[in-house]
């Protein structure tokens, strides 16, 4: 039997017995997102009764908009750049336009995500929600690595900011937070991972206004960033490796997409 049968069998049957955890945050009125990008907005534009059909049928529909870079999102590597450049040298001027986006580098460019995923609990290593000003370190990291950290992996950090999400003003937190700067943005890169993400508004420890982070794993090293993932219900389970699936919209030149994310264990 082929190589990938085999694979497809036993995926197929150890797939009743698998665990899925939703990391994505709820969107609604009011939710948090970063004061740079617009809010989510919706509304029922129509509503049962509104137009009833001949055998009393009705149906409803609504209206939404929002950034690219609100809620459980995914950054394409056009989203910064430095000097001018993006990532592998590309000229933003060149390859972007209010109209029509990037034609280089954009989300759209980004296939369905099917990855191995790492878990690395620095709440839970550190013993509950992380301060503001917590800079998570390459020592912080190696010391939650409870699995190895493998090239093309998406490594997701736990912060424990996700129980805020609920109080978009302490979850913005006139965008303070903790996270990585750019020694645990190395400690990423030099582990070849394709993504890495958190549970908090900005991935970085911010404020950071040279954004250093962003543009070492975007502009220098084409690693692609997570942000505003729930990561509770997977850290309360234990489970540290898992299968990362997910999958942005096809926004056409777009600098980064809502996602649902899931692990499967």
């Amino acid at each position: 039997m082929p190589r990938y049968l085999v694979f497809m069998t036993d995926f197929l049957r150890l797939l009743p017995g698998a665990r899925v955890f939703d990391l994505g945050q709820p969107y609604y009125p009011g939710m948090p997102h970063h004061p740079s990008h617009p809010p989510f907005l919706f509304g029922l534009v129509k509503q049962h009764g509104d137009f009833v059909g001949s055998d009393g049928h009705s149906s409803a529909a609504d209206a939404l908009a929002l950034g690219g870079h609100v809620g459980t999102h995914i950054d394409a590597l056009c989203h910064f750049s430095c000097g001018g450049k993006l990532h592998g040298g590309e000229d933003a001027a060149a390859v972007q336009s209010r109209q029509d986006g990037f034609r280089r580098l954009g989300i759209d460019a980004v296939a369905p995500i099917l990855r191995r995923g790492v878990l690395l609990d620095i709440a839970g290593l550190h013993g509950g929600i992380l301060p503001p000003d917590f800079e998570i370190t390459p020592g912080h990291l190696e010391a939650a690595a409870r699995a190895d950290v493998r090239p093309g992996d998406v490594v997701l950090l736990r912060t424990g900011w996700a129980v805020y999400w609920g109080d978009a003003a302490r979850f913005v937190s006139e965008v303070r937070g903790p996270g990585p700067t750019r020694a645990g943005a190395e400690w990423l890169s030099a582990r070849g991972a394709f993504a890495a993400g958190s549970d908090t508004l900005s991935f970085e420890k911010v404020p950071a206004p040279a954004m250093p982070v962003h543009v070492h794993l975007l502009v220098e090293k084409g690693i692609h960033i997570i942000e505003c993932l729930n990561l509770e219900e997977l850290a309360a389970a234990g489970v540290n490796e898992f299968l990362f699936i997910a999958a942005p919209l096809k926004i056409r030149g777009g600098t980064a997409s809502p996602i649902r994310p899931i692990a499967v264990r």
